[in-house]
C-alpha cells in the first residue's frame, strides 16, 4: 500500500474514532462495545493481505467501524433487522461526515450484510471481507468468552450437565450455553466467502472443539 493510502486510511479512521466519541456511541452490549469495532477492523486488514483481488480498504475500513451502531438484544424481537437499520443510521453518520459519496453505498451494503441472523448475502468483495471478519469474532477465546458473557445476560445456564453433546435431546442454545456451539459457531467456517476468512475460523473453530473436549472431561471429574 502507498504512503498516501496509509495516510488515507489513518485520517479517516481518526475522524471515524472522533465522530463515534462525539455522539456517545457505546453498546450496553459489552461483546459489542467500540474495541469490538477496532478488532474486526484488524481482523479485516489482514484478510485483505491475503485476497488476491483489489478491495477499497476506506470501504472496509467505515463499514468495521459502523457495522454495529445499531445493536438490538439476542433476544429482540426485530433482531434479525438490526443490520439493515445499522446500515440506515450509518449512511446519515457517513453524509454528515462528509464521506466520499461515490463509496457509501458500498459501506452501507457492507454493514446491511454483515449480520448472521440477517441472512443478506454480501455482494461486493468489500462486503464478504466485513463479514468474515465480524464472524471471527464468534470463534476463538473471544468467542468463547462471548458465548457465556451473552448467555448470562438471558440467564441461560451454561449446558446440561447429564447431556451436554444433546447425544439424547434436541440441541436448543436458548436453554443451554453450549448447544450454540453446534448449532451455530462451529458451522461458521462454512459460510466464510473469502480463503483466508475459512482458514481463519477453520483453525479457531479446532479451538473450540478442544474446549468441549476438556469440558466434556471435566464433567467426569478428569482435571488432569
Amino acid at each position: 500500500m502507498s504512503n498516501s493510502c496509509t495516510e488515507t486510511l489513518n485520517r479517516w479512521e481518526q475522524q471515524i474514532i472522533s465522530y463515534l466519541k462525539s455522539i456517545d456511541h457505546e453498546s450496553d452490549d459489552a461483546s459489542h462495545d467500540f474495541s469490538h469495532f477496532q478488532r474486526v477492523w484488524k481482523t479485516a486488514q489482514q484478510i485483505m493481505e491475503q485476497e488476491p483481488v483489489s478491495v477499497n480498504q476506506l470501504v472496509v475500513l467505515a463499514a468495521c467501524y459502523f457495522h454495529d451502531i445499531v445493536v438490538l438484544p439476542k433476544d429482540h424481537p426485530q433482531r434479525s433487522q438490526a443490520s439493515s437499520l445499522a446500515a440506515v443510521k450509518t449512511r446519515g453518520c457517513l453524509e454528515e461526515m462528509d464521506f466520499p459519496r461515490e463509496l457509501i453505498d458500498n459501506v452501507c451494503h457492507g454493514v446491511s450484510s454483515h449480520s448472521y441472523s440477517a441472512g443478506i448475502t454480501p455482494e461486493t468483495i468489500e462486503a464478504k471481507v466485513v463479514q468474515d471478519a465480524d464472524r471471527m469474532e464468534a470463534l476463538g477465546a473471544i468467542g468463547l468468552a462471548r458465548v457465556f458473557y451473552t448467555s448470562g445476560i438471558l440467564r441461560q445456564k451454561m449446558f446440561d450437565s447429564e447431556d451436554p453433546l444433546a447425544e439424547r435431546r434436541e440441541l436448543d442454545d436458548r436453554q443451554y450455553a453450549l448447544d450454540h456451539f453446534q448449532l451455530k459457531l462451529l458451522r461458521l467456517s462454512e459460510t466464510m466467502q473469502t480463503n483466508a476468512g475459512r482458514k481463519m475460523a477453520e483453525k479457531n473453530s479446532d479451538y473450540l472443539r478442544d474446549f468441549m473436549g476438556k469440558l466434556l472431561k471435566e464433567l467426569d471429574g478428569d482435571y488432569s
